[in-house]
């Protein structure tokens, strides 16, 4: 069993400004532990986290592929929570590198077709589009949950750039509610890019029930030359 990442760094302050690991992040790390043999396997080159909060997934991240070449990429909108997921990194001796940005837009020409794991833990409460705007412009712990329509504002602006982002042995999980409508989700993803998906695991929480779903190319061409592995050739 992969242990938890150690989060005693960070003070009552801290979980005030920054999501504080609960169910979803806990159901997202036993995803992840569940594939860890794969993942370990494919020996990714770079990782991406959008959302970080806390550094909590990356970090677990970085403890299943243990001494590695990877590059942990965490990108957040809130400012404090780039700061812990930073902490959280050197407190767990991971070597994460966090970006205080809106999702992956500012990095999309960079990593183009170049992620190996992409993981979003993203705001996926139904709020009203108001609730769910304010929330992100204010950059605050509210834009760790308020999702807008049907909880899927957010997490549809990333779903539009996931084909871009992923190398071709890539893998997308993502943390959804029920109510997300997930087959939906899928059924648009495969549709309109190509990726198959499958439930990785999915567990009742109180009122909510959530899902981890992964999503990888239905067949990697050999037109798509990880970009990261075209920059360590060059």
């Amino acid at each position: 069993m992969i242990p938890t990442p150690d989060l005693s760094h960070l003070t009552r302050h801290d979980l005030e400004q920054v999501y504080d690991p609960a169910e979803d992040t806990f159901l997202l790390l036993d995803a992840l532990e569940q594939e860890a043999e794969a993942l370990q396997k494919e020996r990714p080159l770079i990782c991406l986290e959008v959302g970080s909060g806390s550094g909590c997934v990356s970090a677990f991240l970085g403890k299943i592929l243990g001494q590695s070449s990877s590059l942990y990429l965490c990108t957040d909108i809130n400012k404090h929570a780039t700061r812990c997921t930073f902490a959280t990194g050197k407190q767990n001796k991971i070597p994460l590198d966090p970006v205080t940005c809106s999702l992956t837009r500012p990095l999309l020409s960079r990593l183009h077709h170049a992620i190996d794991v992409l993981l979003f833990n993203p705001p996926y409460v139904p709020t009203d589009t108001d609730e769910a705007s304010s929330a992100q412009s204010s950059a605050d712990i509210t834009g760790s949950w308020a999702g807008g329509a049907d909880g899927m504002e957010i997490t549809n602006r990333l779903l539009q750039d996931v084909e871009c982002l992923l190398s071709p042995r890539g893998r997308f999980y993502l943390v959804a509610l029920k109510q997300n409508n997930v087959p939906s989700i899928q059924s648009r993803m495969l549709e309109d890019f190509g990726l198959t998906s499958q439930i990785v695991i999915e567990r009742r929480a109180g009122r909510e029930f959530l899902l981890i779903i992964r999503f990888t190319r239905t067949a990697p061409s050999s037109t798509l030359i990880p970009a990261a592995e075209a920059r360590l050739n060059s």
